[in-house]
């Protein structure tokens, strides 16, 4: 078995509001249709852990250089287009297996009941991949 992190962002190329402005009924769609994903994933053996994250507004950014009191600034970057909203933790036979959860986290409802068709980063976990643990 593998460990692969799934990231969820939320992509303001996309032409979506953030999901604090959607209608309620199209918010909890959506929250069901990741909680159907997570529950089998957890029936399958494959789930390891997972969580939506707060919104950017709630972010902070901390820089330390080790020597002085680190900066803490309210984030993210402005310019920001894209942020991290989420992760899912799996641990799967296979790439191709966390691709395929990755496909559809990526069809999650948006409003309306639309496919969102968000970009879903996937990343290996390193001492998997090395074979030992870091």
């Amino acid at each position: 078995m593998t460990k692969f992190l799934i990231l969820t962002k939320y992509d303001e190329t996309l032409g979506l509001e953030p999901m604090s402005k959607w209608a309620p009924e199209d918010a909890r769609a959506h929250a069901e249709y990741q909680m159907a994903i997570n529950k089998e994933l957890v029936d399958s053996g494959e789930w390891v852990e997972g969580y939506a994250l707060t919104g950017p507004e709630l972010a902070k950014i901390v820089v330390s250089d080790g020597g002085t009191a680190p900066v803490i600034t309210d984030g993210p970057f402005p310019e920001a287009k894209e942020l991290l909203a989420g992760y899912q933790m799996v641990d799967v036979e296979s790439l191709d297996r966390a691709l395929e959860i990755a496909a559809r986290v990526s069809a999650a409802p948006g409003p309306g009941g639309a496919p969102i068709g968000q970009r879903i980063e996937v990343r290996q976990v390193m001492a998997d991949l090395l074979g030992c643990e870091l």
